[in-house]
């Protein structure tokens, strides 16, 4: 799908900035861009995020959420249970095959040619490695916009993202 310049338009007023490594709107509301699928090289640099959140709504919300602790409390939950644990080690695994199966074959090449594989195969959404922790809600809640996963169902239910007005 080619990003049309109202939706760049858009896109670069929710990152205040000149957007790069687009693939595609991953998620949208209406006419406002949600999530973008993002190219695994920008600049010749690996970028290992496949889902960005680029509405200015959700990042607000979610990061006010991070601001009452709630990474803390999520990581603590998946520590004290098995089958939530289960699950996000799911969404992490699905999140790194999706990533390879959506890659551009120049983006492949250049991270094989570079030694950046195990990379690729080892950081999970948000970047992490360590794949039970929690680095940041945003990257679980646009992969969650994407393709339903643990964490952002846990913040759905918590805080019903899914009906907040966005208005960018």
């Amino acid at each position: 799908m080619i990003i049309n310049e109202q939706q760049l338009k858009i896109i670069s007023d929710q990152l205040g900035r000149t957007p790069r490594g687009i693939v595609r709107i991953a998620a949208s509301n209406k006419n406002t861009p949600l999530v973008l699928q993002m190219r695994s090289i920008v600049d010749q640099q690996p970028f290992p995020t496949l889902y960005w959140l680029s509405s200015k709504s959700l990042n607000k919300a979610i990061g006010q959420i991070e601001g009452q602790g709630w990474v803390k409390y999520i990581e603590a939950r998946i520590d004290d249970d098995a089958e939530l644990r289960a699950s996000l080690l799911k969404d992490q695994q699905r999140y790194v095959d999706q990533r390879w199966r959506l890659m551009h074959t120049d983006d492949r090449a250049y991270i094989e040619a570079r030694g950046f594989t195990e990379l690729f195969n080892n950081y999970g959404i948000g970047g992490i490695t360590e794949w039970t922790k929690v680095r940041c809600l945003h990257m679980h809640y646009a992969h969650h916009l994407v393709e339903t996963n643990t964490i952002g169902s846990l913040l759905d239910e918590a805080f019903s993202l899914q009906s907040l007005t966005i208005n960018y």
